[in-house]
């Protein structure tokens, strides 16, 4: 084990690191809150001078995150910002924008791209970065790596990156940011193992996979499961309508199978682009 990996390691664990969440959306938000919660020293970053001019002042633009929570995070642990100079200053860099579909349909990398540039000249040995957005197999070392080794850093060595997949389900009252496991794949075994620090310490299971590009399918396996279930279940919605069938009396009946069906229930559709 390195210095280096072993004194992030021990400063992720003793909560000691700074924290610094990049993008403060539906994802970036609630991460944000939960690690001030867990006594570590957080900075949330954000381009949107009107979202950081509203959690300065203790105000939540998120329905199901309450201000008073936000509140008693900037009396804590907790400030936000828009100056990447602080960048400096973190031990970790979570990033969390979005990652829409391009006109074509096809992923829009602009935003991770365009963030993981301007962190670049901020960056230093000894940190790690992780990447939340969902995106394809392959973008963390093809994207990112890249960028980082031609910055002088080695990465497993001095300094550490991982791909973690976001898996929010806002308004949800069962499952939260702390109590939905967290996988965690690192570009090598060392960034792994830094990366299960970083989340130890705020998500109740961290689930580790052999790398960036399981984590990256993982994502998309969970995603693709839930759109396609999603629009089987409206097109069945839509042939028992026609037949004069209660498509809802269908489901609960076939929820009595105890293997091989999950209930997936007809609605508006699958939400988000």
């Amino acid at each position: 084990m390195t210095t280096t990996k072993k004194n992030l390691m021990a400063e992720l664990e003793q909560r000691s690191a700074i924290i610094g969440i990049i993008g403060l959306g539906y994802v970036g938000l609630p991460l944000a809150l939960r690690y001030a919660e867990a006594s570590y020293k957080v900075i949330g970053f954000d381009i949107d001078e009107g979202k950081i001019k509203k959690l300065s002042g203790a105000k939540s633009y998120i329905q199901h995150i309450s201000s008073a929570r936000v509140a008693e995070c900037l009396s804590t642990k907790a400030r936000f910002t828009s100056n990447l100079k602080d960048i400096e200053t973190c031990d970790a860099l979570i990033i969390c924008v979005p990652t829409p579909l391009s006109k074509h349909r096809e992923p829009n990398l602009e935003y991770v791209i365009s963030t993981m540039e301007s962190l670049i000249p901020h960056l230093r040995k000894g940190q790690i970065i992780s990447l939340e957005s969902t995106t394809y197999p392959g973008t963390t070392a093809e994207e990112l790596l890249p960028r980082i080794e031609q910055a002088g850093f080695k990465v497993g060595k001095d300094f550490f990156l991982i791909y973690s997949p976001e898996r929010e389900d806002p308004g949800n009252d069962t499952f939260d940011t702390q109590t939905i496991p967290k996988i965690v794949g690192g570009q090598t075994l060392d960034c792994r193992d830094v990366g299960m620090s970083l989340y130890q310490g705020v998500i109740d299971q961290v689930v580790p996979v052999s790398g960036t590009k399981v984590a990256e399918m993982t994502k998309l396996l969970e995603n693709i499961h839930r759109a396609v279930n999603i629009g089987l279940v409206n097109e069945m919605k839509m042939v028992a309508d026609s037949m004069g069938i209660d498509i809802h009396e269908v489901i609960r009946t076939a929820s009595t199978k105890p293997f091989g069906f999950t209930p997936y229930y007809p609605g508006p559709g699958l939400g988000g682009h």
